[in-house]
């Protein structure tokens, strides 16, 4: 009997040291920059007041996430300006091309104004916005660790011409093939992501990488599709409050899928969790998670438990979480049916939830 107790508390001590922190621990916070200049809030920290990008990183951030918009409010300026904020406090750079003039998402990809809409004049469009936008970064000195070429693309991305519900995966798989070709004209070194919705269905995900890797296309150079070599990391969405079907259990089965299937990194590029929801209106995927401050912790905290079970089985292959938008007070609920899912309280005082970051 003691042989046997002692087996398992053996085992459970090899599990928890097994439970290693993942390499980033990432925050989107790209509307820091506009709350100050636009409001008077004051983020306040342990310590007293802060900058916020500075109370990321004292909380275990390491990487910060931008995006870009083609024009308007998160141009490439305002994106450049972030990059040196977030550098300034110690953080990498994960870069999120909209390729849109404003919002892309599962549900929005347009073209931004001006483009052309034909797909050899698109693929060319791509191909040099993205290789001077990299260039850029190189050149004030914050290089990108890595790149996300799209925003939630699962149905492509400069619609309709790369619409993969409209013309197929042709046109998206060259315009993706375009991005990662001006990515690493300039910047080799810098990791290439694609991002998609709905991290947790797997069925949705196994459609998307079974077309776009399975482009015919003799051409050569900005004429070919995209490869599973032009590929560095798998970048997914993952949020609670968009279907009850978003379960963990649903998200580690995807992503034992992707990793045992393509052998890429994987990473957890947005999510987020209600403190305050009423979740008889908007019903969560894990209703045995309180919708409150604890409840932010336990959900990040069982994210990294997904994560780190695939480590254990794969061999390191996921390699972070990013929070999204923590700290974007005026805008609480974030997009979704849940009032207030920020880590920040209204006036700016840090939650207990914002210890996340030194616990991915």
């Amino acid at each position: 009997m003691r042989s046997s107790l002692l087996s398992v508390v053996l085992s459970g001590l090899s599990l928890l040291q097994a439970a290693t922190a993942l390499p980033y621990h990432g925050a989107d916070f790209s509307s820091l920059i506009l709350l100050e200049t636009t409001t008077d809030i004051t983020y306040t920290g342990s310590s007293g007041p802060a900058p916020y990008d500075q109370l990321l990183a004292d909380y275990g951030a390491n990487l910060a996430r931008i995006r870009i918009w083609t024009t308007g409010t998160y141009n490439l300026t305002y994106g450049l300006a972030m990059a040196k904020r977030a550098q300034a406090v110690g953080m990498d750079l994960l870069i999120d091309l909209h390729y849109d003039d404003t919002w892309a998402d599962a549900g929005h990809q347009a073209i931004p104004a001006g483009w052309p809409t034909d797909l050899e004049g698109l693929t060319s469009q791509v191909y040099n916005y993205t290789k001077e936008l990299v260039t850029a970064f190189n050149d004030q000195g914050t290089p990108i660790q890595f790149i996300q070429i799209g925003n939630e693309i699962n149905d492509g991305l400069l619609w309709p011409t790369g619409q993969i519900s409209v013309n197929g995966f042709t046109p998206a798989s060259e315009l993706l093939h375009a991005g990662v070709l001006a990515v690493r004209s300039v910047s080799p070194s810098t990791n290439t992501v694609i991002h998609l919705a709905n991290g947790w269905d797997q069925a949705d995900v196994a459609y998307f990488y079974g077309g776009i890797f399975n482009v015919s296309s003799t051409e050569e150079g900005l004429g070919g599709g995209l490869t599973e070599t032009d590929v560095d990391a798998m970048g997914f969405s993952y949020y609670p409050f968009y279907g009850t079907n978003a379960t963990l259990d649903a998200l580690s089965s995807s992503m034992e899928y992707v990793v045992s299937t393509y052998d890429k990194d994987i990473m957890v590029v947005e999510t987020d969790w209600p403190a305050v929801c009423n979740t008889t209106e908007t019903p969560l995927s894990e209703p045995t998670i309180p919708a409150d401050i604890e409840g932010q912790s336990i959900w990040t905290d069982d994210i990294f438990s997904v994560l780190n079970g695939i480590n254990l089985d794969y061999g390191d292959k996921a390699i972070g979480i990013v929070y999204w938008e923590p700290g974007w007070i005026g805008n609480a609920a974030l997009g979704s049916g849940c009032a207030d899912n920020l880590l920040v309280t209204s006036t700016g005082e840090m939650r207990e939830s914002m210890y996340i970051f030194s616990n991915m």
